[in-house]
């Protein structure tokens, strides 16, 4: 939920975006004439993210590795587990030289928009590089409940207003937001039930104590080939690899309707973009590899490996649409 003393550094963020996307030219050539725009040789690189074991944790993992191969020099993944306010202070206090990258999913760009004061400025503070990939949901329900499509289920809720229970993890994380935006497309009634994490809330699915959730396609669909738990749809614009056979949700019920995690990969304001450039263009390398793709899509990730114009129109686009949808629906962290 957004104030209105709030909104004008937001809105000054976006405008930030705004110039880069229309203006690289001369972005660059200010690096040029001011001699930055390299990286040094010999010195390490590190790139800082969350928890181990996440996907972050892994996509930070394999671009060090590629990374390490391709510029000769040491790539260190650096871990900061709990919130996300500790990795991106790291990052936007480090010098602007392309030495100090943060490697973060959406959460980066939408705490912002659910909290106060928080030490940083998901625009401002940071040089997009690169998105190197998204992860949809997966919209699962309990076999006992009486929905077997999208429609079905928008038909159902709206026969038993506030009955049925959705779980997610943390507020602003894609297993909140995801049912958030389908509430609010749907014009229905569906109860959070909150958890410390998303396994939890996914164990007490599979237990029949919440009847829906829209957990990552990584960790659903396992209980979806196993029979403790049904799938009604993706919730990516378009049909995915990671879910074969599933229609969108956009596609069987809820026109318009798209949530994707995605990952970001930023460095520190005023990096000359001479040096995000190369960055963008190394770790696009390495992203194209069929061993990185097979390791993402085993994670149930989807390789984008954008060009930093296009994070940064993301960047605008997300914070525009989740930024109405948490305002709208009162949305505070836990």
């Amino acid at each position: 939920m957004e104030t209105n003393m709030r909104m004008p550094p937001l809105v000054a963020g976006l405008l930030s975006i705004g110039l880069l996307l229309s203006s690289p030219g001369s972005a660059c050539a200010q690096a040029t004439s001011t001699g930055a725009g390299q990286i040094q040789p010999g010195r390490p690189i590190r790139v800082v993210t969350g928890d181990p074991g996440g996907g972050s944790d892994l996509a930070a993992r394999l671009i060090a590795q590629g990374l390490t191969i391709s510029l000769g020099q040491q790539v260190i993944v650096e871990n900061r587990g709990g919130s996300v306010i500790i990795p991106a202070r790291i990052v936007a206090q480090a010098p602007a030289d392309g030495h100090t990258l943060l490697l973060y999913s959406d959460s980066i760009w939408i705490l912002p928009l659910m909290q106060d004061h928080v030490p940083f400025d998901p625009v401002q503070s940071f040089s997009p590089v690169t998105l190197p990939g998204r992860s949809p949901t997966v919209l699962v329900v309990h076999p006992s409940l009486p929905a077997r499509s999208v429609a079905e289920l928008i038909a159902l809720v709206r026969s038993r207003p506030g009955e049925l229970n959705y779980s997610s993890g943390a507020a602003g994380g894609v297993n909140h937001l995801s049912p958030e935006l389908f509430k609010a497309m749907a014009g229905v009634n569906i109860t959070r039930i909150a958890y410390k994490g998303a396994a939890a809330a996914l164990n007490d699915l599979i237990a029949g104590q919440v009847q829906l959730m829209f957990p990552a396609v990584a960790s659903g669909m396992p209980h979806v080939k196993s029979g403790r738990l049904m799938a009604l749809a993706v919730t990516s614009a378009q049909p995915t690899a990671l879910a074969p056979g599933l229609p969108t949700v956009a596609a069987s019920g809820l026109p318009g309707y798209e949530s994707t995690l995605i990952l970001g990969v930023l460095a520190p304001a005023k990096t000359p973009v001479t040096v995000v450039s190369r960055l963008n263009q190394e770790i696009v390398q390495v992203l194209y590899r069929e061993e990185v793709k097979e390791r993402f899509f085993n994670a149930g990730i989807e390789v984008v490996a954008s060009t930093p114009e296009q994070l940064a129109a993301s960047v605008k686009s997300g914070m525009a649409k989740w930024g109405k949808l948490i305002r709208d629906a009162g949305i505070r962290g836990d």
